[in-house]
């Protein structure tokens, strides 16, 4: 059997593939938010909660899960904090009792 890459190439490819996609992703632009008053972190945090409804609910209609325009950085972590909230924590519920 005939080995088609060795462990040095398979490596080699995987840091390639990541570097083009890198520098492909990093000529993207995203338009200019126009809002007045754009999204903040309770909003962020109430729709991070709501994730679930809002998923199906973007399904059957034309709305989206993420608020944009928003105010960055502060929107996203109310996201992220209201998402797992609502969806719990991997580590609270893998940790097993020693008794």
């Amino acid at each position: 059997m005939r080995i088609l890459f060795a462990p040095g190439r398979k490596t080699a490819a995987l840091i390639l593939l990541l570097v083009t996609a890198g520098v492909l992703s990093s000529c993207a632009t995203q338009p200019v938010p126009s809002a007045v008053d754009p999204p903040g972190f309770f909003s962020g945090l109430l729709h991070g909660f709501t994730i679930l409804f809002s998923l199906i609910w973007s399904i059957f209609s034309d709305s989206r899960i993420y608020a944009f325009p928003n105010s960055g950085g502060w929107y996203d972590l109310g996201y992220f904090w209201g998402a797992a909230a609502f969806l719990g924590s991997s580590g609270a519920a893998s940790r097993r009792s020693a008794a």
